[in-house]
C-alpha cells in the first residue's frame, strides 16, 4: 500500500506540471501551446504505436476513428486551450482549484453508469465544494485591480476554467463509456491510438496557426520571440508529453493495482495540490487566507464525495469509477 501511495503521489506531481507550463511559457499564445504540446504527444504516441501499427490499423473501425477525433478535440485540444487561457488570466491556483472539482462532476454525470450513491448522501460534500469555489472566486476578484478591464479578464479566466472542467468531465465519461464497449482494443492500445489522433489534430492546428502567421499582420497570431524561447517551448512540451502523459499515466496505473478504490480515488487530488505548490513556489508566496480556505474545502469535499461513492449505496463491492478509468487512460 505504501508503494501504491508513492506511485499516486508521483503521478500527481507530474500531472501538476500541466498547470505550471502555461505560466512558464506565458509569452506563447494558448493555441500555440496546445498545438505544440499535442504535436509532441502525437510523436511520442506514434513511436510507441509503430511496433503494433499493422495490427492496430487492421482493427480500427470508422466508429472508433470518429470517437477518437471527438475525444481528442474536446478532452485534449479544447481542454488545454481553456486551461492555458485560465492560467494566463487568473493564475495557476484558481485554475487548478476549479478544475480540481473533476472527480465530483464526473461522479455526478456518470452516476447511472456505476451505481452511485443517492444525491442525498452527497449534499454535504458538494456543499463543501461549492463553498471552496466561492472562496477562490471571491479571492480572484478581490485581489484584482479595480479597473473594468481587469475584472472582465478575471471573469473570462473563471469562465475558461469552468469550460475546461466541463470538457474533461465530458471526456472522462464519454471515454469510459466507449471503452466499456470496446472488445478489440485494450487500454494501452486505445491510449496509443488516442495519442496519435491527438497529435494529428495538433499538427492541423499548428498548420492553421502557420497559415494565420503568413496571411495576417505580423504579431497578430504570436508576437516575435527569441530563438532561445522556442527551444524552451519545445523542451517543455516534450517534458509534458513524456512526463505528464506517459510516465504519469504509468505511475497511476501502478498505483491503482496496489490500492483499494476508496484510497486511490482520493489520490487524484494530488494533481491539484502539486499544481498549487508549483504556483506558490513560482510566485514566491504563501497562499492567501481565502486560497487556503478554498484548498481545505475543495480537497475535503472531493475526498468525502469519492469515499461516499466508493462505499456505494447498493451493498455491492465498489467498482472502479469512471473517473479512475478515464484517468488511467490519458491525461
Amino acid at each position: 500500500m505504501q508503494r501504491g501511495v508513492a506511485y499516486g503521489v508521483m503521478a500527481g506531481a507530474l500531472w501538476g506540471m500541466v498547470f505550471l507550463v502555461p505560466r512558464l511559457l506565458a509569452d506563447f499564445s494558448p493555441l500555440l501551446l496546445s498545438a505544440g504540446r499535442y504535436t509532441m504527444y502525437g510523436i511520442v504516441s506514434l513511436v510507441a504505436a509503430l511496433p503494433a501499427a499493422r495490427s492496430l490499423l487492421r482493427r480500427l473501425t470508422r466508429e472508433d476513428l470518429g470517437a477518437l477525433v471527438r475525444l481528442a478535440l474536446v478532452g485534449n485540444l479544447l481542454y488545454y486551450v481553456l486551461v492555458t487561457f485560465a492560467v494566463h488570466l487568473i493564475g495557476i491556483a484558481p485554475a487548478s482549484l476549479i478544475v480540481g472539482v473533476l472527480p465530483v462532476t464526473v461522479t455526478l454525470l456518470g452516476r447511472d453508469d456505476h451505481g452511485a450513491v443517492p444525491l442525498t448522501r452527497l449534499v454535504w460534500p458538494l456543499a463543501m465544494v461549492v463553498a471552496g469555489i466561492v472562496c477562490i472566486n471571491v479571492d480572484v476578484f478581490t485581489t484584482a485591480h479595480q479597473s473594468d478591464a481587469s475584472v472582465l479578464a478575471k471573469l473570462a479566466g473563471v469562465v475558461c476554467a469552468v469550460g475546461a472542467l466541463i470538457c474533461w468531465t465530458w471526456f472522462a465519461v464519454a471515454n469510459a463509456r466507449y471503452m466499456r464497449r470496446l472488445a478489440h482494443f485494450d487500454g494501452n492500445e486505445w491510449s496509443m491510438l488516442w495519442g496519435v489522433v491527438t497529435g494529428a489534430l495538433g499538427v492541423v492546428l499548428w498548420l492553421a496557426l502557420g497559415l494565420g502567421v503568413a496571411l495576417l499582420p505580423a504579431g497578430t497570431v504570436q508576437p516575435e520571440l527569441a530563438a532561445g524561447r522556442w527551444q524552451v517551448f519545445w523542451l517543455m512540451n516534450l517534458a509534458l508529453a513524456i512526463g505528464a502523459s506517459w510516465v504519469g499515466n504509468g505511475l497511476w496505473n501502478a498505483a491503482s493495482k496496489h490500492l483499494p478504490l476508496t484510497l486511490s480515488g482520493q489520490l487524484i487530488v494530488f494533481e491539484t495540490l502539486f499544481a498549487l505548490l508549483y504556483a506558490f513556489i513560482f510566485d514566491h508566496r504563501w497562499p492567501r487566507p481565502l486560497e487556503a480556505a478554498a484548498i481545505v474545502l475543495l480537497v475535503a469535499g472531493v475526498s468525502w464525495s469519492v469515499r461516499q461513492h466508493a462505499n456505494g449505496g447498493s451493498g455491492k463491492p465498489p467498482r472502479r469509477s469512471i473517473e479512475e478509468e478515464a484517468q488511467a487512460q490519458a491525461h
